[in-house]
């Protein structure tokens, strides 16, 4: 089998070492489950010799009670042998799962990018359940199933050395089986885990598109690419089924051949006198016993293919470098009193699976001020704001905060200065006002454990950043309010509610940088204007940057970026890039003629 030889196995070690006192207490009872099967064919050896000299009630009674007392007892230690190895299986489980997710938690955005959401969930989910049955049910039928072969055959020995022989004739066809089914097991267990990915893609992607695919008309061609792939996963595990359906019959085969063997060889040794007939009855029990053990290690061998298959797919993401780290501690740098929120762009250039996206952006914001971005899409404004969080790792040296690179600021402290707002914000299956408190929940909870708020404090809370956001009105048209619950990624809500809900959020959080990646695009002009009177008090005290194609968003900036392919073609405040008559001039005139046009 692989699993002693495989590398990635040893890396289970320190997860099962966790349990090692609950592997250890399931060890006792799975080493007295084991003795107490084995002694039940001995028991009824010596009843059948001795019931042959002379049958009484006395010893009816005698053997049939210790046969029950033999089940029962078996049937104890067996309940907490699985009880307390499958329980532990399952603490594993719980810690890989959490551990797997903490990971995905570190990655950056470029992974995510690169991989399918429905492939992460599958290992997740389909491939952690294979490891658990490998290090649970596999490893203690594994040892279970050893010790009764081996003392088994030991047994069988002492009854009949020659027969016993006859009976592990087989045994070299047997692992010569075993080895060739099981490389060709492990190999189409992978295939199968990976079509299984692919196969919860495909479902997670359709479902999350459901209004894309229903829009376009698009659900038979939809319901014919889960089908088709539906169809790939179900032959790969033909295959498998294939191999297995040849491997168990195999297994059988060697061991009803030894049963016939021993029935003639048997009967013979009872009738020469040179086997007594509990003998032969004790040792056709222990050969019924070698049938289990012989199933069950084709069984348990396909288990554990499929679990260290399973495995090697969990550590390629456990593996896997996140491309924006935490500095060193030796090199973290803190801002002297706290993030106040300057930020400077020093010649900042980025480029992007090796497409230049920005080329020598430089600007600096001081705290209270506003820096709007404005240029036609594609660019570079989003990819901008985004390495201010370091959602994607700026160059060293070209972006700071308070004069801090923001690659030696810790990934905590500087993501807690930052309210980001994206153009498509993303919300929670669950009620407005937890949506809103979303990140601002860590601080609450540290505000909680001081003692300094309460339930009441945190509504009212919420409450002001909505009414900032100028969603006031529309939560009191909501059935429940605050307490309405939004469905999957804000389903329930229009593109205009969902922006201002993330603006609430943001806003609530009270960063010290305020960012507006478009994040008002999908609401109206009349709108627009009533959320960003409300919102000049809160600018005035931090530092914000405003990504928008609407120049009515960044009239009132202190300085304005006019990006055009990654570089800054026109710089200056609304009134003095007007009268350059740029680019940024051509923007407003073909706005206003629209506004025109759609009043008309």
């Amino acid at each position: 089998m692989r699993l002693p030889l495989n590398p990635a196995a040893w890396r289970l070690l320190p997860y099962v070492a966790r349990y090692r006192a609950r592997f250890a207490a399931g060890s006792v009872f799975l080493l007295l489950a084991t003795a107490i099967q084995l002694v039940s064919p001995w028991v009824l050896k010596l009843a059948i010799d001795d019931l042959t000299a002379g049958v009484t009630q006395a010893k009816l009674g005698l053997y049939a009670g210790a046969l029950v007392a033999i089940a029962a007892l078996g049937g104890v230690c067996r309940f907490w042998m699985r009880r307390i190895i499958i329980g532990a299986s399952r603490l594993i489980e719980y810690d890989l799962r959490g551990h797997f997710f903490a990971r995905l938690q570190r990655l950056d955005l470029a992974y995510f990018q690169r991989n399918r959401t429905g492939d992460l969930m599958s290992r997740a989910t389909n491939d952690l359940s294979a490891v658990r049955m490998m290090v649970g049910p596999a490893l203690m039928y594994s040892a279970s199933t050893s010790i009764v072969f081996v003392v088994a055959v030991a047994l069988m020995l002492s009854i009949s050395a020659w027969l016993t022989l006859i009976v592990l004739l087989p045994l070299p066809l047997v692992s010569v089986a075993v080895r060739r089914f099981g490389d060709a097991i492990y190999h189409r267990s992978e295939r199968i885990q990976a079509q299984l990915a692919r196969l919860s893609a495909i479902a997670q992607e359709a479902l999350a598109g459901v209004r894309v695919v229903r829009a376009y008309g698009r659900e038979p061609a939809e319901l014919e690419r889960f089908e088709a792939a539906n169809r790939e996963y179900v032959a790969r595990s033909r295959a498998v089924i294939m191999i297995q359906g040849l491997f168990f019959p195999s297994l059988a085969f060697c061991l009803g051949l030894s049963a016939l063997v021993v029935l003639w060889a048997g009967t013979r040794e009872v009738v020469a006198g040179r086997m007594t007939a509990g003998d032969f009855v004790a040792f056709n029990a222990y050969l019924t016993m070698l049938a289990w053990p012989m199933i069950a290690f084709g069984w348990v061998t396909s288990m554990l293919q499929r679990g260290m298959a399973a495995w090697q797919r969990m550590l390629a993401v456990s593996d896997a470098e996140p491309g924006v780290r935490d500095p060193p501690p030796h090199a973290a740098r803190l801002p002297v009193g706290g993030v106040r929120g300057r930020v400077e762009l020093r010649d900042l250039s980025f480029a992007y699976n090796g497409e230049p996206v920005l080329q020598g952006v430089s600007a600096v914001v001081e705290p209270g001020q506003m820096l709007a971005l404005v240029g036609p899409t594609g660019s570079g404004k989003s990819t901008l704001v985004n390495l201010l969080p370091r959602l994607f790792d700026p160059p060293p040296g070209a972006v700071f905060v308070d004069g801090v690179d923001v690659r030696q600021l810790p990934l905590a402290v500087l993501r807690g200065a930052i309210g980001y707002v994206p153009q498509e914000p993303l919300l929670f299956s669950a009620t407005v006002a937890e949506n809103v408190a979303f990140g601002a929940a860590e601080n609450g909870r540290r505000d909680d454990e001081a003692g300094g708020d309460n339930g009441d404090g945190a509504a009212g809370a919420v409450e002001s950043a909505v009414a900032l956001a100028c969603l006031d009105a529309d939560v009191a048209r909501f059935p429940d309010g605050l307490a309405t619950t939004v469905g999957e990624r804000g389903l329930t809500l229009s593109g205009g509610q969902q922006q201002r809900v993330a603006l609430a959020r943001a806003l609530l959080a009270d960063p010290r940088i305020l960012i507006l990646d478009d994040a008002l695009s999908a609401v109206d002009t009349r709108t627009e204007e009533a959320i960003l009177a409300r919102l000049r008090g809160v600018m005035r005290e931090r530092t914000s940057i405003v990504v928008s194609h609407r120049i009515s968003t960044v009239r009132g900036a202190d300085q304005i970026l006019v990006l055009d392919r990654g570089r800054v073609v026109e710089r200056g405040t609304h009134d003095e890039l007007l009268a350059r008559g740029g680019l940024y001039a051509d923007l407003d005139r073909q706005q206003r003629l629209e506004a025109e046009l759609e009043e008309a």
